[in-house]
Parts: C-alpha cells; structure tokens; sequence
C-alpha cells in the first residue's frame, strides 16, 4: 500500500446490499473503487450495530485492493488484533473512543495494519496534533457517526484546511467520511483530502445485477474532486 495524494474513492459498503457482500465488493473494485470503506459499529460508541471481524474476513477474499475499515467502537483495543488478522489494510479508530489514543494507534501499527484516527465533527484538530508521528491516515467525520445517508456538515471543510497544513509533507492521507458526492467533494479535495468515503452517492441506481451505475457515480465523484486541479 503506497502512499500517493491522488484522489481515492472509497465506497462505503454500509450502503451496499447486505446479502451480496462479496458480490457488491468486487462489483464496485470492477467499477473503478480505488478502496473499499467498511463501517463497524456497535451500538454504544454510535447508535447503530452493524459488522464484526467475521464478516471482514469473509468479504476479504473478494477485495483486490485495499480494505480500510473504520471503527466506529469503544473499547477500540481489545479488538485492533480481530480485525488485523481479518484483513484490514487501514484500521481507523476514533480519537474519542478512549483516553489512551497513542497506545491505540502503536496497537493497530503493531498489528501490522495502517494507523487511522477519526475525528468526530466536535473534535478539534489538535487532538492529532501529539499523534502526527504515528498515524497514517486521519479520518475527518463531516457527518455525526452512525448512519448512512446524512447531511453533509460545511463547517468540517476549515477542520480539513488546519490539518492539511499542520500535516505538512508528512505520508499521512486525509479522508472524509459523511456526505460526499460530486458537490461536496470538490469542496474538501481542495481543502486538501485525498480519500472520499462514499455511501449512498455511489450505489444510488446500481446493483450487483447492474453494477454501472456504480462506475458513473464514482467516476462522477472523482471528476468533480479532480477538477479543482485542473
């Protein structure tokens, strides 16, 4: 997994049809995803329930690239090794989800997975600020975590701004989960995200049967981030 500040798409298959996983994994790597966002949940740390490692480690085999999987739970330590041994690429954890977030980011690296640490829309950016040596990838909440489908909160895109800069030309990716499509996207790519977690606005109209749709909504996704390049 090298690291590059292209945009990256990843599909979040918390929108995907929960009986064709593996099926909806391959159909949106197929369909030009660059990583395959997986939402954990557990119905304490966010109001919703939704995977474990089992279910990590049976979609594995239908995932070529890479597998980032977004923990969403507190306690987040007990289960990093679950979850490494599932096949996550990237495990992201939540910076409020526990006192001690250097020693759950040294666990995850320790793992051998690739250090996230998500910041919830409240979360001020200097809670990174002591951790920059030791992620890989912050994950910028621009939705309240739990549901699919929200609202896209503006005022995360100056949060984005403040970490681009305070990251420097340290190998450390920006990602933004909640909201995205081809309007918003444009919008924290030029704030300065690389990797776009998207839901509904890549499966809206497709299926496995049909998958693409998939492929026009991501590539729709991708030309608007790019275009503020351009």
């Amino acid at each position: 997994m090298s690291f590059d500040r292209k945009i990256k798409i990843a599909p979040s298959i918390l929108a995907a049809d929960f009986a064709n996983f593996g099926a909806e994994c391959e159909a949106i790597e197929a369909q030009g995803a660059d990583w395959v966002h997986v939402d954990v949940m557990d119905g304490h740390f966010v109001p919703n329930i939704t995977f474990g490692p089992a279910t990590c480690a049976a979609i594995r085999p239908h995932i070529k690239g890479v597998m980032d999987v977004h923990l969403m739970i507190a306690p987040v330590d007990p289960y990093i090794e679950a979850f490494a041994k599932a096949g996550a690429d990237v495990i992201t954890a939540h910076a409020e989800a526990g006192p001690h977030t250097h020693r759950t980011l040294q666990a995850i690296r320790a793992a051998g997975a690739k250090a996230g640490l998500a910041l919830n829309p409240g979360t001020p950016v200097s809670e990174v600020e002591y951790h920059l040596d030791m992620v890989d990838l912050i994950c910028v909440m621009t939705v309240n975590p739990g549901f699919g489908g929200q609202k896209f909160i503006h005022s995360q895109i100056e949060k984005v701004k403040q970490l681009r800069a305070m990251i420097g030309d340290r190998p450390i990716h920006i990602e933004i989960d909640g909201g995205v499509d081809p309007i918003t996207a444009p919008l924290v790519a030029q704030a300065g995200a690389d990797v776009l977690v998207a839901g509904s606005a890549v499966f809206k109209g497709g299926s496995v049967s049909n998958p693409a749709p998939y492929g026009e909504n991501i590539r729709n996704i991708r030309a608007a981030a790019e275009g503020v390049w351009a």
